[in-house]
C-alpha cells in the first residue's frame, strides 16, 4: 500500500524539458535586435540626416523677409520737401487659409469697403493661389482695425507710399511713383536707382499658417535711398503756378508754360506747366497733365528769336546799331510767300526793327548774311542740341542744316519760324544775353558752383542787345506789359501760329515772352508760353507779358533783389 502510493507519488513531479530556456533567448535577442533597430535609427535621424531634417524644417517655418528700403526725399533748394515716403500696410490674404465662416467673412468684406459679392468673386479668381492681395496701402490705424478681426488667413505687410506736398504746383516736374514705389515719369524715374535704395533682409520663425513667431534677427540692414535737392524755389514755383493759372484761365487757352532760370549759374529757380494733375489722388487724370511741356514740347518760337539773330547781323561787322533798314511799304514777296508787317514802320534803325518786332527788318538783314551766319548762331544757343538735363524725353528741337535753302527760308529763320525749340532751350539761349554772351546749360538740380558757360555771343554784342531788350518793352512798344515797378527789366514778344493737318492755321497761336531782370545786374531768365489763347487777344504782349510781368516782380522781390530803377 505505501509503496504503490510512493509510485503515484513520484509521478506527479515532471521535469522541465530543455527548450523553455531556448525561448527566453529567442526574445531576448529579439528585444535586442529592436533595441539596435531604434538605436539606429536615432542616429541615422539625429546624426546623418541631421542637416536634411534641419533645413526641411526651417524651410517649413523660417522665413526671409524683405525690409522695405525708405525711398530718397526730393527737396527744393531750400531743403522744403517736395516728394515724401510715408510708411503704409497693405492687407494681403491666402485663399486657402481664408476663414469659411460665411459671417465672419461678411465682416472683412465690409471692413475692406468691398462689396460681399465682388469680394467673393476676386476670392474665387484667386482660389488656387496662396496669395492675393486685399488693400493696398492703408494707414497703420485704418490697417489695424481690420487684423483686429482676427480673421484666419489674413496678414499684413509694411511698405512705404509717395506723397508730394506741392500736389499739381510741380507734378510734371517731380513725376509719380507706381503702387511699389518705383519711379515712372519725371524726376522720380531719372533718379530711380539713386532715390530707391536697396532693400534689406530678415529671418523669421513662422506658424504652418504663416503667422510670425519670433524674429531671428537682420540678415542684410536697408540702405534708404539719397536725398535729391532740386534748382526749384518752392515759394516761386507756387507763385508761377499761380499766375500762369489765372492767365490760361483768363484768356481761355489750352495751357501753358513757365520757366525761370538763374542767369548766373543756369539753375532752374521755377518750371510750371498747365494742364497739371494732382499726383496725390490720380483718379480722372487727363494724360495731357503728365508731360512736362517745358522741357518735352517743342513749338516754333516766333519773333522771341529775333534779338539771338540780331547777334549774328551785328557780329557779321556788316551793319552797326546806326545801320538804318527801310521797311517800307511793310510787306515784301519771297519766293511764293508774302512777308508782312502790322503796319508800314518806314525806316528803323536796329534797336527799331526789334523794337517794332519788323519781319520784313529781319529779313532783308538776314538776306544781307551769309547763309551759315543765323543757323550757326542758333546752333551755339543751343538750338538743335539735347539740353543735358537727364529729364526723361528731353527734347533738342530741330534746327534744319542749310542746304539748299530757298531765300524764304532764310528769311524765315530771322523772325522765328523754320526751326522749333522747347522753353527750356529759349531760356538757356536768353542766358548769354544776360551773362556777357555766356549761355549757361539748364540745371535741374541745386549747383554747389556755378558752370563755366559756353560763349556763344560777343560780349559786346550782348550788352548792346540787353539794353535793346529794355528800349523793346518801353511805354509806346508792343511790349510794355511786361514792365517792373522798381525794376529794370527787357525783354521780347512773340506770337507764333500753330500748324495743322494741312499747315499753318489761321486762328489757333502761341503768345510768348522772354526776358531779362534787371537790366542792371541781371539776375533771373523767364520765359512764358501760353498755348491756343481764345479769348479775343492773342498778342505776346498782350497775353504772355503781363505774366512774365507778376512772375518777374515777386520773385526779385522774393529773392530780395534791390530796385534799380526809381519809380516815376
Amino acid at each position: 500500500m505505501s509503496r504503490q502510493a510512493r509510485g503515484v507519488s513520484s509521478r506527479a513531479a515532471p521535469i522541465a524539458p530543455p527548450l523553455a530556456g531556448g525561448r527566453f533567448l529567442l526574445v531576448l535577442c529579439a528585444i535586442v535586435v529592436v533595441a539596435a533597430v531604434l538605436i539606429g535609427r536615432i542616429t541615422l535621424l539625429q546624426v546623418i540626416d541631421r542637416p536634411f531634417l534641419q533645413s526641411q524644417g526651417d524651410a517649413r517655418t523660417l522665413r526671409h523677409e524683405t525690409i522695405p528700403a525708405h525711398r530718397g526725399m526730393i527737396t527744393d533748394r531750400n531743403g522744403e520737401p517736395l516728394a515724401i515716403s510715408t510708411p503704409v500696410v497693405t492687407l494681403w490674404a491666402n485663399p486657402q487659409e481664408l476663414t469659411e465662416d460665411p459671417v465672419r467673412r461678411v465682416v472683412l468684406a465690409q471692413a475692406l469697403g468691398m462689396n460681399l459679392l465682388d469680394f467673393e468673386a476676386r476670392l474665387a479668381r484667386f482660389s488656387e493661389h496662396e496669395f492675393m492681395y486685399l488693400r493696398r496701402h492703408m494707414t497703420p490705424q485704418a490697417a489695424q482695425r481690420i487684423l483686429d478681426l482676427r480673421t484666419p488667413g489674413v496678414y499684413a505687410q509694411q511698405e512705404y507710399k509717395r506723397y508730394y506736398p506741392a500736389g499739381e504746383v510741380a507734378a510734371q516736374l517731380l513725376g509719380v511713383t507706381n503702387v511699389d514705389d518705383v519711379g515712372q515719369e519725371g524726376l522720380e524715374l531719372a533718379y530711380q536707382s539713386y532715390l530707391a535704395g536697396h532693400p534689406g533682409q530678415r529671418r523669421v520663425l513662422k506658424d504652418r499658417r504663416g503667422r510670425l513667431i519670433r524674429e531671428l534677427g537682420v540678415v542684410e540692414e536697408a540702405e534708404p535711398g539719397g536725398k535729391l535737392t532740386l534748382a526749384i524755389d518752392q515759394r516761386l514755383q507756387y507763385m508761377a503756378y499761380r499766375e500762369l493759372r489765372a492767365a490760361v484761365a483768363e484768356h481761355r487757352a489750352d495751357g501753358g508754360v513757365v520757366v525761370m532760370m538763374d542767369a548766373r549759374n543756369g539753375e532752374v529757380l521755377a518750371m510750371a506747366n498747365l494742364p497739371s494733375y494732382n499726383p496725390n489722388n490720380r483718379a480722372g487724370l487727363d494724360p495731357r497733365g503728365l508731360r512736362n511741356q517745358a522741357v518735352v514740347d517743342v513749338f516754333e518760337p516766333g519773333s522771341v528769336v529775333k534779338p539771338l539773330a540780331m547777334a549774328a547781323v551785328l557780329e557779321s561787322n556788316q551793319f552797326d546799331l546806326t545801320t538804318v533798314v527801310d521797311t517800307s511799304p511793310g510787306w515784301m514777296r519771297l519766293d511764293e510767300f508774302t512777308i508782312h508787317d502790322i503796319s508800314n514802320y518806314g525806316k528803323l534803325d536796329l534797336a527799331g526793327v526789334l523794337e517794332k518786332s519788323s519781319n520784313i527788318g529781319m529779313s532783308k538783314l538776314a538776306l544781307a548774311l551769309d547763309d551759315m551766319a543765323i543757323w550757326e548762331k542758333y546752333n551755339q544757343l543751343g538750338f538743335g542740341h539735347n539740353p543735358g538735363t537727364g529729364f526723361p524725353g528731353e527734347s533738342a528741337g530741330s534746327l534744319p542744316a542749310p542746304v539748299h535753302w530757298s531765300r524764304s527760308e532764310k528769311a524765315s529763320l530771322s523772325y522765328g519760324y523754320g526751326l522749333s525749340a522747347s522753353a527750356l532751350q529759349l531760356a538757356s539761349a536768353y542766358t548769354a544775353i544776360a551773362n556777357d554772351g555766356v549761355r549757361l546749360p539748364p540745371s535741374l538740380l541745386r549747383l554747389t558752383q556755378a558752370p563755366e558757360g559756353i560763349p556763344s555771343i560777343e560780349p559786346d554784342v550782348a550788352n548792346d542787345l540787353l539794353h535793346i531788350l529794355e528800349t523793346s518793352i518801353g511805354p509806346d512798344s508792343g511790349g510794355r506789359r511786361a514792365r517792373v515797378e522798381g525794376y529794370r527789366v527787357g525783354g521780347k514778344t512773340g506770337t507764333a501760329r500753330k500748324t495743322g493737318v494741312s499747315g499753318y492755321t489761321d486762328n489757333a497761336y502761341r503768345s510768348v515772352f522772354a526776358g531779362v531782370a534787371p537790366i542792371s545786374d541781371p539776375r533771373i531768365v523767364t520765359i512764358v508760353m501760353i498755348d491756343h489763347p481764345k479769348a479775343g487777344e492773342i498778342y505776346g504782349g498782350a497775353v504772355a507779358a503781363p505774366v512774365f510781368s507778376s512772375v518777374t516782380g515777386n520773385a526779385l522781390r522774393l529773392l530780395d533783389v534791390p530796385p534799380d530803377h526809381e519809380a516815376p
